[in-house]
């Protein structure tokens, strides 16, 4: 591997050696979170990432920033190192992950400057991130030395494409939009269904909802073995029938004269006819998966999600229905206020039955970790009424956070 050489001026300047790793494959392939500080911690995860994929770049950065903090260590410097994770799913989530680590080091060791190691174009996008909180004094690039620039191209992309993002984008919409146009062809709806089933994909890309709308779908638990499968079948039957409604309604207007726009409206609202059903047996189903888990307390947070569900059908359902003449225009601000008002009633029942849940756990000497896996530390107390918890980090450091943010209670607390 070969770098540029680094430079430090006045070794009193305390340094930190930092190895960032953007899309969170240490915690991916070893179930290792960060952040690791010291020469001892970045060995072992360094090491085992290296024995879990063996091409894994992050593993020689994670060397590399090991060999510059003995080489300054050695020379008489003030220094440490450390790794610290982003999260698989990149953009804001990644860049939020890298700042909270990267504060949790400099807690524990206040460093003046850092030398930041990288081993390409995605980790040094976080440079911004990290210059905010800490001056940079060298960017250490690594690269394999028997790569010659086409041959290194080629595998970069090549292990790029193995990874769900990428892959995702590379194939996973080119074979949904044949797909698409090869069903719109057999069923003889034209090229709109299809348009408008991208449309509504590049909303969600648009407005950062395609990973929580991807993630809704991880856990799904979709096993003839378990009760829940009669629930998700009949919700993909019950899906699949509001599709064919929605298109039969649209050919069925436009084929007695009716306008474009009109019959557009008129097929969204028979689409939207059976979702309530759809949703409900899906929840059902989420619903008996995750009280039969390790993580019953999860099933809160679909009271959320059914209050948010009321509000958009019914508010999609009463426009469609003014557009087309079915309703007066005072008729559609009705029931959408109706819609709103049962859909803060339902996400506020939920809210309130989890914090009477949350009060009859008991919280104190648990680990707490983040979404993403990674240690935030040891509830020290819990304030029930203030609504806050104080966490000792694994630096010795209290936090404050608020009990609304604990997503989930069982042998350990996870927090968002």
């Amino acid at each position: 591997m070969v770098s540029k050489k680094v430079s430090v001026e006045d070794k009193e300047e305390t340094l930190l050696v930092l190895a960032v790793d953007i899309d969170n494959d240490l915690y991916r392939k070893t179930g290792i979170g960060g952040p690791l500080v010291g020469r001892v911690q970045n060995l072992n995860g360094a090491s085992q990432l290296a024995l879990a994929d063996p091409e894994e770049t992050d593993a020689n950065a994670m060397f590399q920033a090991v060999k510059i903090f003995d080489q300054l260590k050695k020379e008489g410097y003030n220094v440490n190192v450390a790794t610290i994770t982003g999260s698989e799913s990149e953009g804001y989530n990644a860049d939020r992950e890298v700042a909270r680590q990267l504060e949790l080091v400099l807690q524990q060791f206040q460093a003046d400057s850092c030398i930041f190691v990288t081993d390409g174009a995605s980790d040094k996008r976080v440079l911004p991130v990290i210059q905010s909180r800490i001056k940079i004094n060298s960017v250490q690039v690594i690269t394999m030395k028997q790569a010659e620039k086409l041959e290194s191209t080629y595998f970069v992309i090549l292990e790029k494409l193995k990874e769900p993002h990428y892959a995702r984008i590379v194939f996973g919409i080119p074979a949904v939009l044949v797909l698409l146009f090869t069903i719109s062809y057999a069923l003889g709806t034209g090229w709109q269904l299809p348009l408008g089933l991208i449309g509504a994909y590049l909303l969600l890309k648009g407005f950062g909802l395609e990973d929580a709308f991807i993630g809704s779908f991880r856990g799904f638990g979709f096993s003839i073995e378990k009760m829940s499968f009669v629930f998700y079948l009949s919700s993909m039957i019950f899906l699949i029938a509001s599709v064919f409604i929605g298109v039969e309604n649209y050919n069925s207007l436009l084929s007695l004269g009716g306008q474009q726009f009109p019959s557009l409206a008129y097929g969204i609202e028979g689409f939207l006819l059976l979702l309530p059903v759809v949703s409900t047996l899906y929840l059902v189903g989420r619903i008996i998966d995750v009280r039969n888990s390790k993580h019953p307390f999860r099933v809160f947070k679909y009271g959320t999600y059914t209050g948010s569900s009321v509000i958009l059908w019914v508010m999609l359902f009463a426009f469609m229905a003014w557009i087309i003449g079915q309703i007066y225009f005072w008729e559609f601000l009705s029931f959408t206020i109706v819609a709103i008002v049962m859909g803060i009633t339902i996400s506020t029942a939920s809210d309130y039955l989890r914090s009477r849940a949350i009060a009859t756990k008991k919280m104190n000497g648990k680990m707490v970790f983040n979404e993403l896996g990674a240690l935030i530390g040891k509830i020290r107390s819990v304030d029930i009424r203030r609504g806050i918890m104080i966490i000792n980090t694994s630096f010795g450091n209290p936090i404050k956070y608020g009990i609304d943010r604990v997503v989930d209670v069982s042998d350990r607390v996870i927090i968002k």
